[in-house]
């Protein structure tokens, strides 16, 4: 009896949305092993060829197929690796004549502690440092009406929680009829579906977050207090030679009124290390950045050129300049996520458990739980102690 497929996802959420979808798609297909690949920085595309390599060695004799956005960036590359049977393109890999199997019915989707639901896909934008959009294409939305549906298939299924994932979140409901904006959806969701109990969004563009989407992160409960910032930087000379649309001051002004009207909203920023052209004194303001705001869900990116970007044509950071910048910006978002942690201790937090004993409060902190915690409930606790990054 053939093994049934493994489909191993890197990178983004949208990628482990879709990759769900993969699974369903290929369910009948036996020795298979899918790869959904991540192209984002070098180092995503060396971890990338790594879960090739070790996919192989553990699954000798299955078809390895590659998909995903290093699958159109990196193809040569990748199709030139002996592990490799072959790739899909990273645009049909939702559609079952790429994997040359029948269109699936409709199945009620697995039961996760949080469904993650990809509303967009693709970006309009040109940020010099960015090669996703030559993965990803052009933006395109779901319709309010589709994502109703699929939100109700996993509430139906029992899913506490909802996480509304895309490349570029912000701009959803800019190409369909009438241009709605996200805090449009988000509203119809939260009337569609009053027993929807946790309403998360990934990664946000603030210049791009409307009024109405603002007052619902402010206002509404269900819609969690974790705003994660496409911020990429803290110093405005880098920020317009990034191409990004916001300035340092915009930052500061978005989160500073979220707070001023949701005090216990946490914030989270992706971080770039060593943009090309970065001096001492812009480092220092990507360091100020982090304090300030304060990022206490950091994630840090060492800079790295991409394929066909501009800023691969700029003048370069030397490498050991970036991974000391790297390891300073996370050493400081690890200061701040510390000193956020323990003004936690003593306060009542409601915890979404997952299955690995720990936990997720509504701001993301994570919490380590009593033994014994059922997964997929969401539970009141007061933490004592901060133990190891965690919660207690």
């Amino acid at each position: 009896m053939n093994a049934a497929p493994e489909v191993i996802s890197l990178g983004c959420r949208l990628n482990i949305a879709e990759s769900e979808r993969i699974r369903a798609l290929v369910a009948g297909e036996g020795n298979l092993v899918v790869v959904n690949s991540c192209a984002v920085t070098s180092e995503a595309v060396r971890q990338t060829r790594q879960a090739i390599r070790r996919a192989r060695r553990a699954h000798p004799d299955a078809r390895l197929l590659v998909t995903g956005c290093a699958a159109d960036i990196e193809r040569q590359q990748l199709a030139a690796m002996p592990e490799v049977d072959g790739l899909i393109a990273n645009a049909d890999k939702l559609d079952a004549r790429a994997w040359n199997v029948p269109e699936p019915e409709r199945t009620p989707p697995p039961l996760h502690t949080r469904a993650f639901i990809a509303v967009q896909n693709g970006c309009d934008h040109a940020c010099t440092f960015c090669v996703i959009p030559q993965g990803r294409g052009a933006s395109r939305s779901l319709s309010v009406a589709e994502v109703l549906r699929e939100v109700e298939e996993h509430l139906t299924q029992g899913a506490p929680e909802v996480v509304l994932t895309g490349v570029d979140l912000t701009s959803w409901g800019h190409d369909l009829p009438g241009a709605p904006s996200l805090g449009t959806l988000v509203r119809a969701l939260l009337d569609a579906f009053p027993q929807l109990q946790r309403l998360r969004l990934s990664s946000l563009d603030g210049i791009e977050i409307d009024g109405e989407l603002f007052d619902l992160i402010a206002h509404e409960h269900r819609v969690m207090p974790h705003v994660h910032l496409s911020l990429q930087h803290g110093a405005d000379l880098i920020l317009k030679r990034m191409k990004r649309r916001h300035s340092r001051a915009q930052a500061l002004d978005l989160v500073a009124r979220l707070k001023a009207a949701r005090p216990e909203i946490a914030v989270g920023a992706d971080i770039i290390a060593g943009f090309p052209t970065e001096t001492d004194a812009h480092h220092a303001d990507n360091l100020s950045i982090i304090a300030e705001l304060p990022v206490v869900h950091g994630h840090v990116f060492p800079y790295s050129p991409r394929p066909g970007t501009p800023a691969a044509r700029m003048p370069q950071v030397a490498k050991p300049v970036i991974r000391q910048r790297a390891a300073e910006l996370r050493e400081a978002v690890a200061a701040a996520r510390q000193q956020w942690l323990a003004s936690l201790v003593g306060e009542r937090l409601s915890v979404l458990t997952e299955s690995d004993g720990t936990g997720y409060a509504g701001n993301f902190a994570r919490v380590q739980l009593p033994q014994g915690t059922a997964r997929g409930t969401i539970i009141a606790i007061t933490p004592t102690q901060v133990t190891e990054g965690l919660l207690v």
